[in-house]
């Protein structure tokens, strides 16, 4: 497999298991958070965060060219200094506009991805404003789709504390008609579902 290949494969999969996700949410749950601890993003801003987690990344990866805190050399600042706390993330407002956006993400990524060719993917190296560890283009990009899991994977989390009944299934996107990035026929069956 390629590197094109398993990243767009990774796109599709992880991107139509989120929509699942983001779709159990109810637009009265926005404001949530959970009690203990602090810097939780509220539901809404989770979800405005997820909307945004690989297309205009991408972007930046691909091109080199960013538009975060363009005052400041980027490998001049701390991380605390490119991520803000929570209070100041944007939110949502409705479940809908999440769902729509994070379509969008998904088409900006894909839409990038298709300017790569396999040499840079697999050569080039990609510097990103939030680390100084080097990495090359096709290594950066699917640590963008891990990062989409990730906060899938908080999400998850979220909806089982405000009592919602998910299970591995929707987690794993196993009734999203979904394998490995590939919709499923109709007729296909899943060889390791259980």
């Amino acid at each position: 497999m390629k590197w094109k290949e398993l990243l767009s494969d990774e796109i599709v999969y992880s991107y139509t298991v989120t929509d699942h996700l983001i779709s159990l949410v109810r637009d009265d749950e926005l404001d949530w958070k959970p009690e203990h601890g602090s810097n939780w993003m509220s539901m809404g801003q989770l979800l405005m965060h997820m909307t945004d987690a690989c297309g205009s990344t991408f972007e930046g990866l691909i091109s080199g060219a960013w538009d975060i805190r363009e005052e400041f050399p980027v490998n001049e600042l701390e991380p605390r200094q490119i991520f803000p706390p929570s209070y100041k993330l944007p939110s949502v407002n409705r479940v809908a506009d999440a769902r729509k956006l994070l379509a969008n993400d998904k088409k900006l990524a894909l839409k990038s991805l298709k300017k790569c060719s396999e040499e840079d993917l697999s050569r080039k190296y990609a510097p990103a404003p939030w680390t100084r560890n080097p990495m090359i283009l096709g290594q950066r990009l699917l640590h963008m789709i891990f990062h989409l899991n990730q906060h899938k994977g908080q999400l998850f989390y979220y909806l089982k504390l405000t009592g919602r009944q998910v299970s591995t299934c929707e987690l794993y996107g196993m009734n999203c008609n979904v394998y490995h990035g590939r919709e499923m026929q109709e007729n296909a069956q899943n060889p390791s579902s259980i």
